[in-house]
């Protein structure tokens, strides 16, 4: 898409979101539409393609959510970031802290009955939501009822003091995005 590399401001491809205002991050959802002018916004080049037909893969935002939410359980050393750890002795306690999972061991923590145990209660709003949103919006089938699952997800992450990430900037202001 031409964007500059790196921590930019205005990271999003169809709009002008600043990344770097995090305190209105999810009270603002309709932010001006992005102009494709080299040198401006944080746009370095052309696009090489048409901003309408680029793809958002599912998979790309349900690790990018699994990520938000797991760097938000490390902050505090909940418990159930630390059966997270203990789970995926594999995987460095850096790695986990900063989410960096796969779909495989996504689904592995969804069948993990004990990881739901050790969750607090806000904890446990936004992971049941995520559950939902993966299992009803990210899959082959969209629910009908998709808008109102999205919308419960981003009140959760907002409670639980998730930061803004650009998937769920995606979610919250790009729903209708072909």
């Amino acid at each position: 898409m031409g964007l500059q590399q790196g921590f930019t401001k205005y990271c999003c491809f169809l709009c002008l979101w600043d990344s770097r205002a995090t305190g209105e991050d999810y009270k603002k959802c309709d932010c001006p539409k992005r102009t494709y002018e080299v040198g401006k916004t944080n746009l370095q080049h052309s696009p090489l393609v048409d901003p309408n037909k680029v793809f958002l893969p599912p998979l790309h935002i349900k690790l990018g959510l699994m990520k938000t939410f797991v760097e938000t359980m490390g902050k505090t050393n909940s418990a159930g970031f630390l059966h997270l750890v203990g789970k995926f002795p594999k995987l460095s306690e850096a790695k986990v802290k900063e989410g960096v999972f796969v779909g495989p061991q996504i689904r592995q923590v969804f069948r993990d009955p004990d990881f739901e145990k050790t969750l607090s209660e806000l904890e446990m709003s936004a992971w049941n939501s995520f559950k939902w949103v993966c299992e009803n919006f990210l899959c082959n089938k969209k629910s009908s009822n998709y808008r109102e699952g999205v919308e419960t997800l981003l009140n959760a992450c907002e409670k639980m003091g998730c930061r803004m990430s650009l998937k769920l900037h995606f979610l919250h202001s790009h729903l209708d995005f072909p």
